[in-house]
């Protein structure tokens, strides 16, 4: 019981964390993109251990679904951003509105 409230408690606070870093820090797109990427692995720990604790392999494919979501968005993401950094050789959000057409 103390391990499964325990691994509750480490995806409940990555989760806090990765919220905070996208609210604190709105200027690096880079820590916004790290911090996304943490959310989505607290919502996939948090799916494997209720996976886990109810014997079901449901929780265990939708974290494998949504780690895959991640890892495209995560490349699609950094490909556009060393595109716009080559472009404008800067990485601020506050410049990014000029991306708009």
């Amino acid at each position: 019981m103390f391990e499964q409230l325990n691994c509750v408690n480490i995806s409940s606070s990555l989760f806090l964390v990765s919220m905070l870093g996208i609210f604190l820090n709105q200027k690096n797109i880079l820590v916004m993109l790290m911090s996304l990427e943490m959310m989505f692995l607290a919502i996939s720990f948090n799916l494997i251990f209720s996976s886990i604790r109810l014997d079901d392999i449901v929780g265990q494919i939708f974290s494998l679904l949504i780690l895959t979501v991640a890892a495209a968005e995560s490349s699609i993401g950094l490909a556009i951003l060393v595109i716009y950094y080559r472009i404008r050789s800067t990485v601020t959000v506050e410049l990014m509105n000029l991306m708009k057409g």
